[in-house]
């Protein structure tokens, strides 16, 4: 089927260059160009949109006020906005209400790229329940700032270690975290190291833009202080399961593209129970009966229609994170759903994640046993075992 598209903004000639630019996507999608809020939330309310991308500064309803209403009345629609560097401010009003921004003027490629992605996630995602639950939270992290800025320097003809540890010197207090888990026992150094750049080389790169990505995700929360919950224990888990899944792929031998995306999927394999705990009170007590042994995405589902992994999934998907990391946040608690049958992220994320609960909380991790025996990987386990414990220092 054909996607659906609605394009809003007051100035005819921008519409006419979107219709220009993106003609070449007649057949792959049904494109509506309106200028204004209230014409398109006239055609919201006769029929269904995918997506609709939209300016923000226009006369009688802005873009924060459509977005608005959208998400109340249409809240399965992936909300886009595509303004100027002058409506910034009106933009920013309007963070917890768009999934995604982008800026004038946009490039066709990657304005279609974005909206394939939105589509992608909308399909790999079949549960309309996914959509629903994002769709109508009032607390959604925001894609990090200085991510972004590490994103953009690393895309840069004229990257470095240098200018990268310099971005992340200039936020003191993602200095003191960076520098604090470098020097945590995990990476078992012989003498503390007290200088940022030096940091970013030791860690590498990619590790480093992973760490700087979770860390201010989950900055952007308060501890709620709810029975069952706690912040930091969460940190410590999605800590521990980002190095462990990073140690098994690199034992495997597996590309080292492969092992940082394990890093981070590790590492923010259980976003979707941050951004449950936050909007749902109700998702406390879930927890609360997880711990007396129940399964805490069987329960998601029973009483959300969805799991923390696809909620988590979703969310870094409509911020256009590589599809390898949203793949293994999503099946991280069901890896034989996905497609491919061969050590990988979805593989490794799950087989760390579990490892984590099993080492560090004395629990069952629900290992999916069969799942790894289709693959040939069930005696691996142990070895597996033992160079996470190795991460910990309790193995000589």
């Amino acid at each position: 089927m054909k996607r659906k598209v609605l394009f809003v903004d007051d100035e005819a000639k921008v519409l006419k260059g979107l219709e220009r630019m993106l003609r070449s996507m007649r057949r792959e999608w049904d494109m509506v160009f309106v200028a204004g809020g209230p014409e398109a939330l006239e055609i919201l309310d006769e029929e269904p949109f995918d997506v609709v991308v939209t300016d923000m500064r226009m006369p009688v309803m802005d873009g924060a006020q459509l977005l608005q209403k959208m998400r109340h009345r249409h809240p399965q629609t992936v909300r886009i906005v595509l303004s100027g560097q002058a409506e910034r401010g009106l933009t920013m009003k309007s963070v917890k209400l768009a999934h995604q921004y982008l800026a004038k003027p946009c490039e066709a490629s990657k304005l279609i790229s974005t909206i394939e992605r939105t589509c992608m996630l909308q399909s790999m995602v079949t549960d309309a329940a996914v959509r629903r639950v994002v769709s109508k939270m009032e607390s959604l992290p925001c894609m990090p700032a200085l991510y972004n800025e590490i994103v953009e320097e690393l895309e840069s003809p004229n990257a470095s270690v240098q200018k990268v540890g310099r971005i992340v010197s200039r936020d003191p207090g993602m200095t003191a975290k960076i520098l604090q888990l470098v020097n945590s026992a995990f990476f078992g150094l012989s003498k503390p190291m007290v200088d940022p750049t030096q940091a970013v080389t030791f860690l590498g790169l990619e590790t480093v833009k992973a760490l700087v990505l979770g860390l201010q995700i989950f900055s952007q929360f308060e501890d709620p202080q709810a029975p069952g919950f706690s912040l930091d224990i969460l940190w410590s888990h999605s800590f521990s399961t980002a190095i462990f899944a990073k140690a098994i792929a690199e034992e495997e031998q597996l590309d080292p593209k492969v092992a940082d995306q394990a890093f981070m999927a590790g590492l923010l394999h259980d976003l979707g129970k941050l951004i449950f705990m936050v909007n749902f009170g109700k998702y406390a007590d879930l927890l609360s009966t997880a711990m007396q042994g129940g399964s805490v995405w069987k329960l998601e589902t029973q009483v959300f229609q969805t799991t923390h992994s696809e909620v988590g999934a979703y969310l870094l998907g409509i911020w256009g994170l590589p599809e390898t990391i949203i793949e293994g946040v999503a099946f991280h608690h069901c890896p034989q759903r996905h497609i491919d049958k061969s050590l990988g992220v979805v593989s490794v994320v799950h087989v760390a994640d579990a490892l984590a609960h099993e080492i560090m909380e004395q629990r069952d991790g629900h290992l999916a046993t069969g799942y790894l025996g289709e693959l040939n990987l069930g005696d691996k386990v142990e070895k597996w075992r033992g160079i996470c414990l190795e991460k910990l220092g309790e193995v000589d």
